[in-house]
């Protein structure tokens, strides 16, 4: 078998796990920032129910804690768009890697088959000359 077809199904299973890391991480990503808005949700109602109840202390500057919730929270918007975008590109490039792996891996199965089938041939012409000899010799005898 070639050494090149299987140094390629080496490089092709690195890029796999390469691309994978990537996915990966930007998966974490993902869940970081879903879960950093999940968390600014709960502290915006927190600060709500406590501007609610002393309106005249932390009422008054809960107007600008609101704006700067909704800037931060249209900020994460933006990055968790981004991030699905990338995690969509990184899907693509994963499944073109699996891909080519894939198409490497059925190359060599089949080639390692055709060697399987030509040593099996050769070794059944060896078999039909030593039976051919012996009938010969018990022809002659």
């Amino acid at each position: 078998m070639s050494k090149s077809i299987k140094t390629l199904i080496r490089l092709s299973r690195w890029e796999v796990d390469e691309k994978r890391r990537v996915l990966t991480e930007l998966q974490n990503r993902e869940d970081g920032i879903i879960a950093a808005m999940a968390e600014a949700d709960q502290r915006m109602l927190v600060e709500r129910q406590i501007a609610s109840q002393d309106p005249t202390g932390a009422g008054s500057l809960f107007g600008a804690y609101a704006q700067a919730w909704m800037s931060r929270r249209e900020t994460a918007r933006g990055e968790l768009a981004s991030v699905r975008e990338a995690i969509e590109v990184a899907r693509d490039d994963l499944n073109d890697a699996f891909r080519r792996l894939k198409t490497f891996e059925i190359t060599q199965k089949n080639q390692e088959k055709r060697e399987q089938d030509e040593a099996d041939r050769k070794e059944q012409a060896n078999l039909d000359e030593i039976g051919l000899n012996i009938h010969r010799r018990k022809v002659r005898d």
